[in-house]
């Protein structure tokens, strides 16, 4: 492969310049995160039965589910809990690497079978599964700045014309709401259902036969008799919508004639439909949402999308409701990548001054300099192909590959005076030596070098848990950047090399300040007309 491009140097040439482009554009399409997924996959099961108390729920909902996840592929452990609001939430953590949307599949597929064990109510409701995130990316407070909206007020707006369409932005995982819509609350009085020989089961059959919307059919529809001049769709009676309506559904009706209405034996107001939140901001009643990032997704440009969409949706809010951010995790994303960002250009910087100490040339000491950042694109590159993100683990291994490909380089050029200085070889036939079959001690530190790193990352990507996860991205960043040791990423800096080759030459002097990652390509450049 050596002397491929000893002897093909505007291959070499074209080749680097493609990897440095493909690597500038994968930098705008690689996610951007804090770290990686480093934390096990987890999905949530979600089971709600009203006025259940958490031990019937626990007994009728919560055991049934657990006792049905079975021979699920990667399960470590499930938590269950269940609360006196009658939510039932099962928690599954997978091993990490295990593909996400493949766990919930399986977690559906064994839902199936306990579904039909569920009470009635509890399937009435539907029981959800969901892949969860570990926090929040952004939580968005709506508070009514004049107080013209109460938490309820604002809570139902927000359920009802913020929740969805946010929950539509690209990125986005999901979406906890922290209230609740406006709901129709029925207080029965148990005193006056008794009084009437009633239960509560009689109160809800009423209410769902005459709480229902019937498709009636058409008058004068086809096919008709001739000469047909009426053609009418029916609507019955639609869904009730006010607390009156409730009020006037009628429970039974009596021998006499009388009726007994759902007001005689039940309080009915327009209320919450849950009152288990309580959101302030700064002492003003609020609600708010979480948003949650969906896996694999650019953490910064799905918090500006959806801020984005709010800014839109804002235009619509009634006077005086205003959004605020209370939390937001793409700040503190975005100085963790500035600073590991400014890390790397210091490494950099000590890097020149430290060469350029003990080459005594400045051109020499800038090749090899150079040579570093269009490695570091090819790198972007190899992290896109695989499908893996910039952030802090990543970035950081590149901060510590930068003293390996230098170091490398210097070897190398070490290694080509050597064999210059002890068998007398012109420059060209030096770095073909320096490249061939015996390597000598470079070759062998160099190829050790990157084997190891390689071995590395293969090793720890077979373990499994959190250890073997951040050791793997540490492992990959420095592996990409080796992976760019081979390819001709440093012809781009062609003309300078072959500068400064041209003038120590010209002064009878073997110089090869060539200190650049991939010596394989350039060194041909240096020596063409040596």
């Amino acid at each position: 492969m050596a002397n491929f491009f000893i002897d093909r140097p505007i291959f070499a040439w074209v080749l680097a310049i493609l990897l440095c482009l493909t690597g500038a554009l994968a930098i705008f399409s690689l996610p951007v995160e804090q770290y990686p997924d480093l934390a096990p996959p987890n999905v949530r099961i979600t089971a709600n039965y009203p006025g259940a108390s958490a031990q019937t729920l626990e007994n009728t909902v919560t055991q049934v589910i657990e006792q049905n996840m079975t021979g699920l592929d990667n399960l470590m452990y499930m938590s269950s809990q269940s609360s006196g609001t009658g939510q039932a939430t099962i928690t599954l953590s997978f091993i990490a690497g295990t593909d996400p949307d493949e766990a919930v599949q399986q977690v559906q597929n064994q839902l199936q079978s306990a579904m039909r064990k569920l009470p009635q109510a509890v399937q009435d409701q539907g029981v959800t599964v969901r892949k969860t995130g570990d926090t929040n990316i952004l939580t968005i407070a709506f508070v009514s700045t004049d107080g013209s909206m109460d938490k309820q007020d604002i809570a139902d707006y927000v359920a009802s014309n913020i929740q969805d369409p946010l929950s539509r932005v690209n990125g986005v995982g999901d979406i906890d709401a922290y209230g609740s819509q406006y709901s129709m609350r029925i207080w029965l009085d148990p005193a006056k259902l008794n009084s009437f020989q009633m239960t509560a089961k009689d109160v809800t059959n009423a209410i769902e036969s005459q709480n229902a919307q019937i498709a009636v059919g058409q008058l004068g529809g086809t096919p008709s008799v001739d000469k047909q001049a009426l053609n009418a769709t029916i609507n019955a009676q639609s869904l009730l919508q006010t607390p009156q309506q409730f009020r006037d559904i009628t429970l039974r009706v009596n021998q006499d004639g009388s009726e007994v209405k759902l007001g005689d034996v039940a309080t009915v107001e327009l209320g919450a439909e849950k009152y288990d939140y309580l959101s302030r901001f700064n002492g003003n009643p609020a609600s708010g949402l979480g948003v949650k990032l969906a896996s694999g997704a650019n953490e910064m440009a799905t918090a500006k999308l959806v801020l984005d969409r709010l800014n839109e949706l804002a235009q619509y809010f009634p006077h005086g409701l205003e959004y605020k951010i209370a939390y937001e995790t793409t700040s503190f994303v975005k100085a963790s990548i500035i600073d590991v960002v400014k890390t790397l250009l210091e490494a950099i910087a000590l890097v020149f001054l430290v060469m350029y100490l003990f080459l005594q040339n400045f051109r020499a000491t800038l090749i090899p300099t150079i040579a570093v950042p269009v490695v570091l694109m090819g790198t972007f590159s190899v992290l896109y192909a695989f499908g893996y993100s910039i952030n802090t683990l990543t970035m950081f291994a590149m901060v510590l590959a930068i003293g390996l490909l230098v170091d490398d380089a210097i070897v190398v050029v070490e290694n080509v005076e050597r064999i210059m200085s002890e068998e007398g070889l012109t420059p060209r036939e030096a770095t073909r030596k320096s490249h061939g079959a015996n390597p000598g001690r470079a070759g062998r530190y160099r190829d050790g070098a990157v084997c190891g790193i390689r071995a590395d990352g293969v090793l720890w990507r077979h373990h499994r848990g959190y250890l073997s996860s951040i050791f793997y991205y540490h492992c990959l960043g420095n592996g990409a950047v080796g992976a760019g040791r081979h390819d001709p990423d440093a012809g781009a800096v062609r003309d300078l090399v072959k500068t400064v080759a041209q003038r120590r030459a010209a002064r009878g002097k073997a110089d090869f300040s060539a200190g650049l990652t991939v010596p394989s390509i350039v060194m041909p450049n240096v020596m063409k007309k040596a």
